[in-house]
């Protein structure tokens, strides 16, 4: 018989002894008093003296330790990440709760009473009056119960690395803290949280591959939306002027340490305002969101640190002349030439070389928080041209830890220019182009409604998380990120075979 069926088996028989004293082994709700955070957070610094008036508490958690010692004995609860010790002794409890505490099994969930002491060594601890049983594990935890290291179990199975690695938990705090303090400091600036379609007739406002799903009664094929600028768009020519929304989007691309075809983002949108104005909320967005998260500005990723309290700004041809490799660097005006840009570049035009030469030489020397401003209009179908120079727009993209975590423009609001940029997308989709945007005819009649001039704006919320956690995997801060199917658990049909 197999490890597993053989652990099944004899977990099913610790239950029937269970019932046989009374006890549910899928217990009911239990009235708790307080979290084990909160006991060590209140109680942790009191003294054995402090304590010697009992302060009677419920707690109830996973039992994480378990070391019997004849008529008495020890277990550790872990709850919301933090443990806490309780001892069980035979004279201290009834004949059937000591019973109960015999059958107990490592990773089984329980409700204890009692009051608070300290051990001889000095522990914090509760002297247990009264045991309740409220879910029996079947399983095993991991071998080692501080840690479950097989990085493919920790993605697929995310209950059980929360279970077995408690600083994981601690990721997905942080995660929520910095989604909480980007809401408040939008919604302090005026701004409303709205939700717009994930199925989308069209898929637009960012180049990417969509995923294709079908509705049956309409016998309409959708999309899984890519990103919801156009909707957010038309929110403001309605008269919506500041709006944001964290949002799932969907691309049908590559998976890597950065990528995942499902993540989050933040888009906001401020009629009004510019691609500048965009620069400088976001500066104030980031640094509020460091702090958050690890109580300063200044952030240590992979050994080296970030000060989200400075973020530089260089424009894409400063960049590429700061970054260049090769000596002699350029200065931007040679980077300006498109002579100098066709001899160091194959690709079809100048604003192309500038960003092929951008992303081969520049990008992976980003690790510092930098702002990437003024790109060439044929990489922007939705950007407002800049006025002093029409082949490039505002826009401008922000950087850390060597990855794109953000993007902005200046919205391109004047309908008949949007309609010149989808119509060259739709000639680049022609020419095999599988990112390019598609003709979007009820964004365009919004704008001939007139949009405000508007300022836009994208942040990852997965990335940002990665470099405000120390991750190094953008899987590491997504709870369930795709993975390939694995064969068959079978775990219901050994279920069954416990009947």
């Amino acid at each position: 018989m197999a490890l597993e069926d053989e652990l099944l088996r004899q977990r099913s028989e610790r239950i029937a002894q269970i019932e046989r004293l009374g006890f549910r082994p899928y217990g009911q709700a239990f009235a708790f008093t307080h979290t084990v955070p909160e006991i060590l957070s209140g109680f942790g610094s009191k003294t054995a003296e402090e304590l010697a008036e009992p302060f009677h508490i419920r707690i109830a958690g996973r039992i994480m330790r378990l070391r019997r010692m004849g008529k008495a004995g020890f277990a550790h609860l872990q709850q919301n990440g933090e443990l806490l010790q309780v001892y069980i002794k035979k004279d201290a409890v009834s004949e059937r709760d000591f019973e109960l505490y015999q059958l107990l099994d490592m990773g089984d969930i329980i409700g204890v009473e009692g009051y608070l002491f300290r051990t001889r060594t000095g522990e914090l601890s509760v002297h247990v009056e009264r045991i309740e049983f409220l879910s029996k594990i079947l399983l095993t935890l991991p071998e080692k119960w501080h840690g479950l290291e097989d990085v493919e179990t920790r993605y697929r199975q995310r209950y059980l690395d929360l279970i077995a690695n408690p600083e994981v938990r601690k990721i997905f705090v942080t995660r929520a803290r910095i989604i909480g303090a980007l809401r408040r400091e939008l919604e302090n600036r005026g701004y409303i949280e709205v939700e717009t379609p994930m199925m989308q007739p069209l898929y637009g406002g960012a180049a990417a591959r969509p995923f294709v799903t079908h509705h049956n009664t309409l016998e309409l094929d959708l999309y899984l939306r890519i990103a919801p600028e156009l909707y957010l768009k038309r929110l403001v020519t309605g008269g919506l002027e500041r709006v944001y929304e964290i949002n799932r989007n969907f691309r049908n691309e590559g998976i890597s340490k950065h990528h995942n075809p499902e993540f989050t983002m933040l888009e906001f949108y401020q009629a009004y305002t510019d691609f500048r104005g965009m620069m400088d909320l976001t500066c104030d967005l980031l640094r509020a969101a460091a702090i958050e998260a690890t109580g300063g500005a200044a952030v240590a990723y992979e050994g080296r640190t970030l000060d989200f309290g400075n973020i530089r700004r260089y424009s894409m041809r400063e960049a590429v002349a700061r970054y260049w490799p090769h000596s002699p660097k350029p200065a931007p005006e040679q980077v300006a030439d498109p002579a100098w840009l066709k001899e160091h570049s194959s690709a079809s035009s100048p604003g192309a070389a500038l960003v092929e030469l951008f992303e081969r030489h520049v990008e992976e020397q980003l690790f510092e928080p930098t702002i990437i401003y003024d790109y060439p209009v044929e990489n922007s179908p939705l950007s407002k041209q800049k006025p002093s120079d029409p082949n490039f727009v505002e826009r401008f993209e922000i950087y850390a830890a060597c990855m794109e975590i953000g993007n902005a423009y200046t919205e391109l609001n004047d309908p008949r220019e949007q309609r010149k940029r989808f119509e060259f997308q739709l000639k680049q989709k022609e020419g095999g182009d599988e990112e390019a945007h598609m003709m979007d005819e009820d964004y365009l009649r919004a704008l001939c409604y007139g949009m405000p001039p508007t300022g836009g704006e994208g942040i990852g919320i997965d990335r940002l998380t990665m470099i405000l956690t120390g991750s190094k995997s953008i899987r590491d801060v997504i709870l369930f990120p795709l993975l390939r199917p694995e064969g068959e658990i079978g775990i219901a049909e050994k279920l069954r075979g416990l009947e």
